[in-house]
């Protein structure tokens, strides 16, 4: 195993989808086609899928972007339109976490965790 490399959400208008996670995450996308637009975040792959159909959305596995300031960027996703799935927790030492749907009900979760150490 060499470690995650891509988080993917479907959404149904990936336009739309395209522009908001561009705002959200603060960069703009390195791949654009209709079936794909792909942003490189540090390293690590977001990718939107166009939704074939009706996809159901669950939250039973979560991947969480690593970010310093949770309170802050759950205050902005919210700002963005997203919904509450998580308030920010502490879940042991300083480690917090939270996460939030975005317009298309795809969990997205943050975390803040001052002993991760990224080896890229």
């Amino acid at each position: 195993m060499l470690g995650l490399r891509t988080t993917i959400y479907k959404v149904s208008d990936l336009q739309k989808a395209a522009d908001w996670y561009a705002g959200i995450f603060e960069t703009n996308p390195y791949f654009v086609e209709p079936f794909y637009v792909g942003f490189n975040i540090k390293g690590f792959e977001l990718g939107l899928l166009p939704e074939d159909g009706v996809t159901a959305k669950s939250d039973n596995v979560l991947s969480y972007w690593g970010v310093e300031k949770i309170d802050e960027v759950y205050q902005r996703f919210l700002d963005a339109g997203a919904i509450e799935h998580e308030k920010p927790t502490n879940v042991g030492g300083e480690i917090m976490v939270a996460s939030v749907r975005d317009p298309w009900q795809n969990v997205i979760g943050i975390i803040y965790n001052p002993e991760f150490k990224n080896p890229v």
